[in-house]
């Protein structure tokens, strides 16, 4: 199959409509082509082609930056000798100055298929800025690695935020290319705007089911996104960032595991059968014990679990629902130890008025649930499918890929 960025290096025809155009790029580490070439050096290769700046979102053009509200410094990039300007550092929205700088902006982003990744708020964002500043915008689509499942409540009015670009579900089934077809309409913006599709791309098939799996090398978005499982995990485990609970970070495999040093994984796989075994489908969840050499619970060992969702027979893509089951656990936890305290209160992504988790979860819906005592399963299970039938709905006239 090939990806955006393959089709631009090759196809001369895209190369005739850039000529005589200053270039930037947005992209990541995984802004690379099928020969692991760096979109960067791609594009800098192709004659006639003039690119003249770069921009870096959340965690850096270079992919260094390990963990929220750590912000990137602008550099000069050695090799090319053109500014890379950073979207996470004194600014989120890109500066008259930087919107000057160039004509054609090409956005080469791997994302995860979850609202609360950064990277679809930062393409928004440069959407506004091109809109406004009259230039044109190119997406060089990737895949959506977790394909086309959605799940989780719509975020409401008022709760949008950088970890919240729009009323998306948790996990929205798009490809970044129809996410910013979908930004466009739902915001109203007279934009000079193209996809790049990607040929051959089936978000529904085994084994990567969206995700080219033996055909693609995975390299990381960002520091703890370091394989398939991870982001198969995430629109669930990424809610872990709201607790006091560790996602493994410091760890190798952060967010498919989760834990505490007062957590009795055995007891707590109990509970969460007892209140909602069929949120568990699609998985297998292994007791485990890990110690996080950074982040929360730093040096001391845990007790928790590993999400399994690469093993063979062990796998079902369209059972696994991975935010009913973070959900499920934290339901399970306040059953089993109602004084828990579970929610981590600190600063979240420069946010102090509203907790994390309900900053997360785009509403204080989900934590309600959790900590009603009288709330089902069955409670959640419906008003979540509400909100998710209506985004299939809606999201169907943005769909490029069948």
């Amino acid at each position: 199959m090939k990806f955006g960025l393959d089709r631009l290096r090759e196809e001369k025809e895209l190369h005739e409509q850039l000529a005589g155009y200053r270039l930037a790029l947005l992209g990541n580490p995984a802004s690379v082509d099928e020969g692991l070439k760096h979109a960067i050096d791609v594009i800098a290769g192709i004659p006639r082609l003039e690119l003249v700046a770069a921009f870096g979102p959340q965690h850096g053009l270079r992919g260094d930056k390990q963990d929220n509200m750590i912000e990137s410094a602008e550099f000069l990039d050695p090799i090319h000798n053109i500014p890379v300007f950073s979207l996470y550092g004194n600014v989120r929205r890109p500066t008259q100055t930087m919107m000057e700088s160039f004509d054609v902006l090409l956005v080469d982003l791997q994302d995860l298929g979850c609202r609360i990744y950064t990277f679809i708020t930062t393409l928004r964002y440069l959407l506004e800025a091109c809109a406004k500043h009259k230039k044109k915008i190119w997406v060089l689509d990737r895949p959506n690695p977790i394909g086309r499942p959605v799940e989780g409540f719509l975020l409401r009015s008022g709760w949008e935020s950088f970890v919240g670009a729009g009323a998306l579900p948790m996990r929205h089934g798009l490809t970044i290319g129809e996410l910013a077809r979908w930004f466009i309409d739902k915001y109203g913006l007279s934009v000079d705007f193209t996809v790049i599709q990607m040929e051959g791309w089936t978000p529904l098939g085994a084994p990567g089911f969206g995700w080219p799996l033996n055909e693609r090398v995975w390299i990381n978005p960002s520091p703890n996104a370091p394989n398939l499982s991870m982001a198969r995990c995430y629109p669930g485990t990424v809610m872990l960032e709201g607790t006091t609970l560790s996602e493994a970070r410091g760890t190798t495999r952060p967010l498919e595991i989760f834990g505490a040093p007062d957590v009795y994984a055995k007891k707590l796989i109990e509970r969460m059968q007892g209140i909602a075994p069929d949120w568990m489908n699609g998985c297998t969840l292994r007791p485990c014990w890990f110690e996080p050499t950074f982040h929360k619970h730093v040096g001391q060992l845990c007790e928790g679990v590993q999400i399994h969702v690469d093993n063979p027979g062990g796998y079902d893509h369209l059972q696994f629902r991975p935010w009913r089951l973070m959900c499920l656990v934290f339901k399970a936890i306040k059953s089993l130890c109602p004084d828990y305290p579970l929610w981590r209160d600190f600063e979240y992504e420069y946010e102090r008025d509203r907790l994390a988790i309900d900053l997360i979860n785009g509403s204080p819906i989900m934590r309600e649930w959790v900590e009603d005592d009288a709330a089902t399963a069955g409670d959640m299970d419906s008003s979540a499918q509400l909100d998710e039938q209506s985004w299939l709905h809606e999201r169907r006239p943005y769909l490029i890929y069948e």
